[in-house]
């Protein structure tokens, strides 16, 4: 990993491919991501993705890409996938989790 101190970004190789992250682990650049970024993403999580993990990641990005604040209260009232399911699929830090496998920013109501 290579720290540039500059504006506090990382390297890190995701897929086999240099992607810039934040401190935290975090895309940077969401036209970075690809399907085996967030492959290697969910690995890291020890989430092996099923069908309807890449529903609420594809809600998640749709999102982002609308510029829409997520939270978890939102993502239960989304008609996608429940709160009860979403912590099933993403049982450590829900949102944390599933955010940072779909390649966008933490949700700014994540501590």
């Amino acid at each position: 990993m290579i720290n540039n101190l500059n504006n506090l970004k990382m390297e890190k190789i995701i897929a086999g491919k240099s992607i810039e992250v934040n401190e935290e682990g975090y895309l940077t650049n969401f036209s970075q991501w690809t399907k085996e970024a967030g492959e290697e993403l969910s690995k890291e999580a020890h989430i092996n993705l099923s069908p309807r993990h890449w529903e609420v990641i594809d809600y998640l990005q749709g999102e982002f890409k609308k510029e829409v604040p997520l939270s978890i209260r939102k993502i239960g009232k989304s008609g996608v996938v429940d709160i009860k399911e979403f912590y099933a699929l993403f049982p450590h830090a829900p949102l944390k989790t599933a955010t940072k496998i779909a390649g966008v920013p933490k949700p700014a109501s994540c501590i």
